[in-house]
């Protein structure tokens, strides 16, 4: 069966255009009526003003006064013959004839026409009624009579030098000779009128194209259905989300964003004056290129942020800012760096493991039983490993033993000497150790840098470590100096801290690919030799990274202290030749009284 063609409905913007038309049309309607209604009262009244002035005029005329005074005193009324031919019938025409009026009619006190334009009506009442004028008052009338509709005057006629009223003049305007004037009248507003008209669909046309450009020929239920989709990819997404628009008003800006800016929502806010980081504004410049990333530290955050520009066909929509939160990437190279720190200390161990090991074999082979026995008691008595780190008894924390430690040995394979100060003292233990190692690790690792790229030829790294304990927690103070050259002449302690800022090229450290399987076989490495005094996975955590360049280790440091209500600051900037900068930061609410460890390091500890 054959259906019929479905009719698809009309575009919004053409509804839109439609209705408007329609609202114009109708104002346009409803103004030229109440214009024509208002300019008909008008001329109507003024028509009424002017037979008011004509009949005050004819009533006040002494002879016809006199005359109809006359009239009036004799006995009956003279026969229309008699009035035909009378004074008041010429004065009244002549007066007629004058002024353009419909009709001048003079009556007696009883309403009988004395005078009137139609000569068969005279002696006759008049149609309408005239007693509110034969009482001695003036009134303007609209009515229809014997002469058709009018817009007329009745006024009282005295007696001369009296007040009695011995008759009453009628005048009147034909309304026919209303509507001329009002036809008159009406051209210019007609033509108003189609002005406004024309106007009102010029308007409207102007306006559907700026709704459509507005809404990019979006109909509502789309619009709608993007508006939905846009709060649940906006709000949902892990990525934040900044949407400034082609005016450089912020007009996205998700939850998502404002958690890693740590910022209010900014929506409605002018970009250039909002409270971003500068490096986010600089991605949206005029010169800037799409394909550029940048790494920031925002709300103790690393953030990846780039910059697309939004466009819709060819119209420009402004750019979108994407933020990506890489603290968990920076956190796992932290720990393969950790893990690399320690693999790095374990070959450094390999060597020692295998001259023991032929030492022990000599001595066996040559029958020097009770001396290999005497030599093993020896190493079970010192243990399999050895840290490179002077007076590292001193720390008694199992974290910062073996964390240090292997930052020991770290540096003693660049040739630097890790050296525990003598003011150290730990009375409690680490309960934030991802915190701390991070703050530890970046100044060690920055001290190290600086001790390998000085002058001086006795490289070494200084560290103290001290916990005031409170009742929400200890607080930790480290003290890091090294040999190194100091900062630059004229550099403010405060730039070191800046995003970006680095002195440092591209790290040599070591890595784990010198470390293969055969090197680190069972034989050598049993577990026993890496026990929980040692080096533990809780110890060797988040805390270190090597140092590439980024400048961002300083920055991210800080961030973290003081997000603690802690701070990082230099106490000294150091010479040339030696000593270097030396660094202070205090933590707060990372330690506690022996045994008081946080959740976190006992799970650790059971792993």
């Amino acid at each position: 069966m054959h259906r019929p063609a479905r009719t698809l409905p009309l575009r919004f913007s053409t509804q839109t255009l439609l209705l408007q038309l329609g609202v114009v049309l109708l104002v346009v309607l409803l103004s030229t009526a109440v214009h024509a209604w208002l300019t008909y009262d008008r001329v109507g009244r003024e028509a009424e003003n002017q037979a008011l002035t004509l009949a005050r005029a004819v009533a006040a005329d002494a002879s016809i006064q006199a005359d109809v005074l006359a009239i009036s005193e004799r006995e009956g009324t003279p026969p229309p013959s008699e009035l035909r031919t009378g004074p008041l019938m010429a004065a009244a025409e002549a007066t007629r004839l004058r002024t353009g009026a419909l009709f001048v009619v003079i009556t007696d006190e009883t309403g009988l026409r004395l005078a009137h334009p139609d000569p068969a009506r005279l002696g006759e009442k008049v149609s309408t009624d005239p007693s509110e004028a034969l009482a001695g008052q003036e009134i303007t009338t609209r009515n229809t009579g014997t002469l058709g509709p009018s817009a007329g005057a009745k006024v009282p006629v005295y007696g001369p030098g009296t007040d009695t009223v011995v008759g009453e003049v009628s005048v009147g305007y034909s309304m026919e000779t209303v509507g001329q004037s009002l036809e008159r009248d009406i051209g210019p507003v007609a033509l108003t009128a189609a002005g406004a008209l024309l106007a009102g669909v010029l308007a409207s046309f102007l306006l559907r194209r700026r709704l459509q450009r507005l809404t990019l020929g979006l109909e509502p239920e789309e619009i709608s259905t993007l508006v939905h989709d846009q709060v649940a990819v906006l709000q949902g997404v892990d990525d934040g989300v900044i949407g400034v628009s082609a005016d450089g008003r912020i007009s996205v800006f998700n939850a998502a964003a404002r958690r890693l800016l740590d910022l209010p929502d900014l929506a409605g806010t002018p970009w250039a004056s909002a409270p971003v980081p500068g490096q986010l504004k600089a991605l949206t410049r005029a010169d800037a290129a799409e394909a550029d990333a940048i790494e920031l530290v925002a709300g103790g955050r690393v953030v990846v942020a780039s910059a697309r520009k939004a466009l819709h066909r060819r119209e420009d929509l402004g750019w979108v800012v994407m933020l990506r939160d890489r603290t968990e990437l920076q956190q796992l190279t932290r720990q393969l760096d950790a893990v690399g720190t320690m693999s790095t200390a374990l070959r450094a161990q390999r060597h020692e493991f295998a001259n023991q090991l032929h030492t022990i074999a000599g001595l066996m082979s040559i029958g020097q039983h009770q001396q290999a026995r005497d030599y093993l008691a020896g190493l079970a008595a010192t243990g399999p490993l050895k840290f490179p780190v002077d007076q590292a008894e001193l720390l008694q924390d199992p974290y910062l033993q073996a964390f240090v430690g292997a930052k020991g040995v770290e540096a003693d394979e660049r040739g630097v000497t890790l050296r525990i100060g003598p003011e150290t003292l730990i009375r409690g233990q680490v309960t934030e150790p991802q915190d701390v190692t991070t703050v530890l690790g970046n100044l060690i690792d920055n001290a190290v840098n600086a001790a390998v790229a000085g002058s001086s030829a006795d490289r070494w790294v200084e560290l103290e470590v001290l916990d005031e304990p409170h009742d929400d927690g200890g607080t930790l103070h480290i003290v890091v100096a090294d040999s190194g050259d100091g900062l630059a002449p004229g550099t403010d302690a405060e730039a070191v801290f800046a995003e970006g800022y680095t002195t440092a090229a591209q790290s040599d450290g070591l890595d784990g690919a010198g470390l293969d399987g055969a090197g680190l076989d069972g034989a050598g490495l049993d577990g026993a030799g890496l026990n929980g005094a040692g080096l533990k996975g809780a110890a060797l955590d988040r805390g270190t990274r090597r140092s590439g360049g980024q400048g961002l280790g300083l920055a991210l440091a800080r961030q973290l202290a003081r997000r603690r209500g802690g701070e990082i600051k230099v106490l000294e900037t150091g010479t040339q030749g030696g000593p270097g900068a030396v660094f202070m930061a205090s933590l707060p609410r990372t330690t506690a009284s022996t045994g008081a460890r946080n959740t976190t390091a006992e799970k650790e500890n059971n792993a």
